[in-house]
């Protein structure tokens, strides 16, 4: 009986010792997490030139830029805002600004919120509170509220998908004016 207590004696302390023995792994693991979850870099009042075929078709500035480049679906930040000017074909400026936006390396998306604006060298002016900018195909699309001003139209409308000429665009029910000129439906002689 008495070598039976000691055997169980013996299995019980060895049992604390390994429990006495084990790290606890958590906090380490979460520092390491941590870690991988913060950003590469932050960078404050940048300017990014974007050029094809030596020419600059975009200039992108903002205030602070966060680099996720190495989460598994990278991102790019830009919690203090930004702006873009856009160059066309004849060097004219196209302005957009946002209070946010996050730019997807791996789809080239950038989603822009808060006070977004796009500007014309026309003179036309969108503005909508979301907006996301497909940069590879230059198309603009918006499930949300936008406005649109220009010398023939001024639209509110929920829903938007266009080309960045807006000559070929789709919405949603819209309400606002649309300038239209009247042809004569017979010729004059």
């Amino acid at each position: 009986m008495k070598l039976k207590i000691v055997k169980y004696l013996g299995l019980v302390a060895a049992a604390i010792s390994l429990l006495f023995s084990c790290e606890d792994t958590t906090a380490t693991l979460n520092e390491i997490n941590r870690f991988r979850d913060a950003p590469v870099g932050v960078a404050d009042s940048i300017r990014m030139v974007y050029t094809d075929s030596l020419k600059v078709v975009a200039i992108l500035t903002a205030p602070k830029h966060v680099d996720y480049s190495n989460r598994s679906f990278p991102f790019a930040e830009f919690p203090e805002g930004l702006q873009v000017v856009f160059f066309d074909e004849n060097n004219n400026e196209n302005t957009l600004t946002a209070d946010y936006g996050i730019l997807y390396n791996a789809t080239k998306i950038i989603d822009l919120q808060k006070n977004v604006a796009l500007k014309s060298a026309s003179g036309a002016i969108l503005t909508t509170s979301q907006m996301y900018w497909d940069a590879s195909a230059e198309w603009l699309f918006t499930e949300k509220q936008f406005r649109f001003v220009d010398q023939d139209f001024n639209i509110n409308a929920t829903r938007l998908d266009t080309n960045k000429e807006f000559s070929n665009f789709q919405t949603g029910s819209l309400t606002g004016s649309i300038a239209v000129s009247e042809k004569d439906s017979i010729p004059k002689q």
